[in-house]
């Protein structure tokens, strides 16, 4: 331990920055995953009404909601991994921060377990970002299928003369 008290203390804080900024990024980023998951889950039900009320006699129609119900779970899934990664590193940041404090008035007694559990939360984070970022690829993939769909299906309604 330091023997000067106050530059013990200040070098406790220093170092409990940075998982600091980390929390605060993982909780935006958990923010954002969440939102994205609502939407997802109100584009589902959407879906499922449009399913019920279909009478059948589009087996086309019925074969394209499927089709979407279909990617939407696949969504809500990436964005579940997603959000389960983000805790991880919540909770890998908040062990950095913890180990960091207890292990200048424990004689270093925790080696190298701030370090590993930063390297983890970062990690973690890193897996997120990717997974999240596949997921936006697939909202996009999924607005231009539903787009192209609509316009095929107006154009088997009414044929251009």
């Amino acid at each position: 331990m330091l023997s000067n008290p106050a530059i013990s203390h200040y070098t406790i804080l220093t170092a409990m920055l940075a998982p600091a900024f980390f929390l605060t990024a993982t909780a935006s980023l958990l923010g954002s995953a969440n939102a994205r998951l609502a939407r997802i889950i109100d584009r589902t039900r959407a879906l499922l009404r449009d399913l019920s009320d279909d009478d059948g006699s589009d087996p086309e129609e019925r074969r394209v909601l499927e089709a979407r119900i279909a990617l939407q779970r696949r969504r809500s899934r990436i964005i579940l991994r997603g959000s389960q990664l983000l805790y991880v590193a919540i909770s890998c940041f908040v062990g950095t921060s913890l180990t960091v404090a207890g292990d200048s008035f424990l004689d270093h007694r925790f080696a190298q377990a701030p370090t590993l559990l930063a390297a983890l939360g970062v990690l973690s984070m890193f897996a997120s970002s990717l997974l999240l970022a596949r997921e936006a690829s697939m909202a996009v993939y999924a607005v231009n299928q539903e787009m192209d769909d609509a316009h095929r299906m107006a154009n088997r309604r009414s044929p251009l003369i």
